[in-house]
């Protein structure tokens, strides 16, 4: 902990942290696990690869974003005081700090593959044999998906896509003037091209093509070449008059492929014409070039991380079978009707939440179906079942929500696919993005109409459920399901409900349940009663939460927050926050999931504590433009599993957690060997209330340090 950390008052804007630096520092973290030593080497090329696709990201949309508040002349400063012109210079600095640690880490890890084996060439260290087959492969396999463009008075520029990557050349033949042309890449090219032999070689593909250059423009002699990438605005505006949602999301993904471009990155070695060619024919200024000192496009090394070699990758991990599940002989509704559990992945099989849908689908004793859709895969199988369900003439209802960056256009894929089902997909509000994760089954019974619900921090997406941490939960609690019903007639009606039991939803009264929380806690601290809080998030943004956190530690509620990425709090500044203390856990599965704890007057450690998970970080968009969930956990063996499992073991953390200091700096916990790894732990050790018969078998185990 940095010594005498300064006095901060409670009323200036150096009690945020800044929102956008907070990002940047968490992708910094990102790229340490690139340079951790005790991560397997081809999973530190993927850190390194992930690190540079978030940061393309961030350009794309952040940095997009205060572009077009700069040129719209808005000064507005945020909550911690920046203006946005300021926020884009720091952003400026840091960034290219962290472009620059990218290169180093890529030529370190460069070195370090080739200890192994594993070889990423230039051109200058290929033989002969190497270039007679390069040559044929260029031909059949490259060439004819290229399209090499001339710039000249009858050959207007071409348009360069997001995420475009080209050769720029220089040509010239006997008595004309020089030519300026451009050879887009498609990105349907693999990025590193295998080489023949033994070894695992690679050369980048921009090189073979910098190489046969001369093929692509016959009778000239190419004098000079480089390559470029394009970054461009990658946001999307949604009018809110707009009458079909559909439509309008159409028209905006077209557009956002001619978005402004907001940064160039070109090789180090670019020569002072091509450099200014491009800058002259893109429209870019000084400050959005980029020169990348040895490879472009980071991101694109997630190639390398060979399944061939797993002694360069993590131990293989197989997600465990629900037992709860199994002891019912399958049956998802049968375990369900035992007793509500909840399923901890990466560590437990997503497979439960598929088969609760394909069963629905399959069972004609069900109803209904109704579900809400954010993110999910190409070949969905919730989509299939969803659709499957349909066929089969049940009321299937999808909440298809177009807004999901970046997956927008698949979003509208599947959801075409749905509707030509006889699904009933409704696409939400126009000024909200549906982000709960919610499904709903109605099934009749003996005794009548009886509900079934599932309610997630993740979303329902196969691939991304084998690394990130997330939280299922399966209910028939009546009250929980009710409020299910209500939540989707608000949602495919608009019109809110007047009330709901147990659920918590945002926009419509989420913020204000967390600060009734918050407020129960003080008051049971000036009480002289147990006070506490414990949060883990994504990120915390949201001001007024913030402002509410800081004045429960004034009031002695001790305050224990796990936030992954952005931070905007500033813990441990005497008089502000002392009581309050920020870790980011950043490993081998990306934490995702969302839990808020309260002491109650009782202590954590106690029933009588106050659990919920959430699919909402805590930001202004999550609680003001968003439709979210905060689910109670009232089980006592499901409250003893999310508080005294899942939070204490994320607390006891320190082989891969970091510590955000006063000065929103984060520091890395000192660990011993053999510390407490949160993702081991969980991957050795099955949660509690998903083995249903099999908790009667004893066994020794590990437990985490009591938090």
């Amino acid at each position: 902990m940095n010594a005498s950390p300064p006095a901060i008052d409670s009323d200036t804007p150096e009690r945020f942290i800044n929102r956008e630096l907070s990002w940047l520092a968490f992708n910094e973290r990102v790229l340490e696990e690139a340079w951790n030593p005790r991560v397997p080497l081809l999973e530190r090329v993927r850190f390194l690869a992930i690190s540079a696709a978030n940061l393309n990201e961030f350009y794309m949309v952040r940095v997009a974003g205060l572009n077009g508040q700069v040129e719209a002349g808005i000064a507005s400063p945020s909550q911690d005081g920046m203006t946005p012109a300021e926020q884009l210079a720091a952003i400026a600095d840091r960034a290219h700090s962290l472009m620059d640690g990218q290169q180093r880490c890529w030529e370190a890890l460069v070195d370090e593959m080739r200890g192994q084996g594993i070889f990423v060439l230039d051109e200058s260290e290929l033989d002969r044999t190497d270039l007679t087959w390069l040559d044929g492969h260029f031909m059949t396999e490259i060439f004819p998906v290229l399209s090499p463009i001339a710039s000249d008075p009858s050959h207007p520029f071409p348009f360069i896509p997001n995420l475009g990557f080209s050769l720029v050349v220089r040509c010239a033949r006997d008595g004309e003037e020089a030519m300026f042309g451009l050879v887009p890449i498609p990105q349907g090219i693999p990025r590193f091209v295998p080489l023949p032999g033994d070894e695992a070689r690679f050369i980048p593909v921009e090189q073979v093509i910098r190489a046969f250059v001369d093929r692509l423009f016959p009778g000239f002699r190419v004098e000079d070449s480089s390559v470029c990438r394009v970054l461009r605005d990658s946001d999307v505006e949604i009018e809110e008059e707009a009458e079909d949602l559909v439509r309008e999301f159409e028209r905006l993904l077209r557009e956002r492929r001619r978005g402004d471009v907001i940064r160039l990155t070109v090789d180090r070695n670019i020569s002072e014409d091509l450099e200014s060619f491009l800058m002259d024919k893109i429209g870019v200024a000084s400050r959005d070039l980029v020169a990348s000192q040895r490879l472009l496009g980071l991101a694109d090394t997630s190639e390398l991380v060979l399944e061939s070699r797993p002694e360069l990758l993590f131990s293989p991990f197989t997600p465990r079978a629900t037992e709860r599940v199994r002891d019912s002989d399958g049956d998802c509704f049968a375990a369900i009707r035992k007793s509500e559990f909840i399923v901890h992945h990466p560590y437990e099989e997503f497979d439960v939440v598929v088969e609760f849908l394909r069963q629905a689908a399959a069972d004609p004793s069900v109803v209904s179906i109704k579900q809400t859709l954010y993110r999910t895969s190409d070949d969905s199988p919730i989509v299939a079942a969803l659709a499957a369900a349909a066929y089969a003439g049940k009321s299937v209802t999808a909440l298809v929500e177009l807004k999901a960056r970046f997956d927008e256009e698949r979003n509208l894929r599947w959801a075409r696919n749905l509707e030509s089902a006889g699904v009933n997909v409704v696409y939400g509000f126009v000024r909200l993005k549906t982000h709960a994760k919610v499904s709903l089954v109605v099934r009749r019974e003996w005794n009548g109409l009886r509900s079934y619900a599932h309610f997630g921090t993740g979303n329902y997406h196969p691939v991304t459920a084998r690394i990130y941490t997330d939280i299922s939960f399966f209910t028939c609690d009546r009250a929980l399901c009710r409020d299910a019903a209500k939540l989707f007639n608000y949602m495919t009606s608009t019109a809110p409900p007047d009330r709901f039991e147990k659920l918590a939803v945002s926009p419509l009264n989420l913020r204000e349940r967390l600060a009734e929380l918050i407020d129960a806690e003080i008051e049971h601290a000036r009480a002289g009663r147990e006070a506490a809080i414990v949060a883990k998030l994504n990120s915390l943004v949201d001001g007024r939460i913030i402002e509410h956190l800081y004045r429960a530690s004034q009031a002695g509620v001790s305050i224990d927050l796990v936030v992954r990425g952005i931070c905007s709090l500033r813990p441990g500044v005497p008089g502000l926050s002392e009581n309050i203390r920020v870790k980011s856990i950043v490993g081998r599965f990306l934490e995702h999931s969302r839990i808020v704890c309260f002491a109650a007057g009782h202590g954590l450690d106690t029933g009588g504590a106050k659990v919920f998970i959430s699919s909402a970080d805590w930001m202004p968009r999550n609680l003001d433009r968003r439709v979210e969930t905060l689910v109670p956990i009232e089980n006592p063996n499901l409250h003893r599993q999310v508080l005294k499992r899942i939070v204490r073991a994320n607390l006891a953390d320190e082989a891969q957690a970091w510590r955000l200091e006063p000065d929103g700096t984060y520091t890395r916990i000192k660990s011993r060997k053999n510390a407490f790894c949160a993702h081991d732990y969980f991957m050795s050790h099955p949660s509690l209330s998903g083995r249903g018969a099999a908790l009667g078998k004893r066994r020794t185990r590990k437990r985490p340090a009591r938090a």
